[in-house]
């Protein structure tokens, strides 16, 4: 694997390819080591449906930018691998953040198997821009301190012991990902468990300019998703902290002591 480590700090960026998660949208989220890599890169391949253009300003004049959206992997694996045995530097660039649904794995098995160096850079995943956006906090003591990803079952299908009712009898901060398209029948299967008072935020393209941000009663999580006409890059987020609590954290309590510092009474 490529280590970045030092190399950010220089004008030269060791030929591999660079898989840089580019946050919700929003380009002042990114983070300052994929902004370097964006600054440095030779190749910058990035699915244009998905990432803001406006990202792109970061990027050298004369880098190279391809535009991957109408493209399989078929076709970009080998733009990727010549990029790199042609002793360039080669940035991936993914939405949000690449350990969730960035069909990145498929992408290092085949890099590895052809001895191409690669290296990861997370990103900001919009559950948490959107978090931050309605000034919550998901995990409130003696409230809820779990907090679930999933996705409901679509052209990718999951399995079934994470079937969406299952996981909403826990009753958790829930973050729906690629469900818009079915929204009814989530709807269905999140009411078998929590409250039909339940909110729900409903986060339309977070940190992009034409962001939405809704926060409707359970029952109304459909309605509200056809009335805005929702389609995708929607992500839902159901949990009992978007409602006024008074929970309190022992972290900063006078009376917790830990390793820093001795109670207070």
């Amino acid at each position: 694997m490529s280590k970045l480590s030092d190399q950010t700090k220089l004008d030269y960026l060791e030929p591999a390819v660079y898989i840089v998660g580019a946050g919700p949208g929003d380009p002042d989220l990114l983070t300052v080591k994929a902004h370097k890599l964006l600054a440095m890169a030779d190749v910058i391949l990035f699915a244009d449906s998905l990432v803001p253009t406006q990202i792109l300003d970061i990027c050298r004049q004369d880098a190279e930018i391809i535009q991957t959206a109408n493209q399989t992997l078929e076709e970009i694996l080998p733009i990727m691998i010549e990029g790199v045995r042609s002793h360039k530097s080669v940035v991936r660039l993914h939405s949000g953040d690449p350990s969730l649904y960035s069909a990145i794995h498929e992408q290092m098995q085949l890099l590895a198997a052809a001895n191409i160096p690669f290296e990861v850079i997370p990103g900001i995943s919009a559950f948490q821009a959107a978090a931050a956006k309605l000034k919550i906090e998901l995990t409130i003591p003696g409230l809820v301190q779990t907090i679930i990803l999933t996705r409901i079952s679509g052209r990718t299908e999951v399995p079934a012991t994470e079937e969406l009712a299952s996981l909403a009898a826990h009753q958790a901060s829930l973050c729906l990902y690629l469900s818009a398209r079915h929204v009814v029948d989530a709807q269905a299967k999140l009411l078998e468990h929590y409250p039909p008072q339940t909110q729900v935020a409903i986060c339309f393209r977070v940190g992009w300019p034409d962001e939405k941000i809704r926060v409707v009663p359970l029952q109304e999580m459909a309605s509200c998703t056809h009335e805005e006409q929702l389609l995708r890059s929607t992500l839902y987020i159901i949990s009992p902290a978007l409602l006024p609590v008074t929970g309190r954290s022992r972290l900063y309590h006078p009376e917790h002591n830990h390793l820093f510092r001795s109670s207070h009474h």
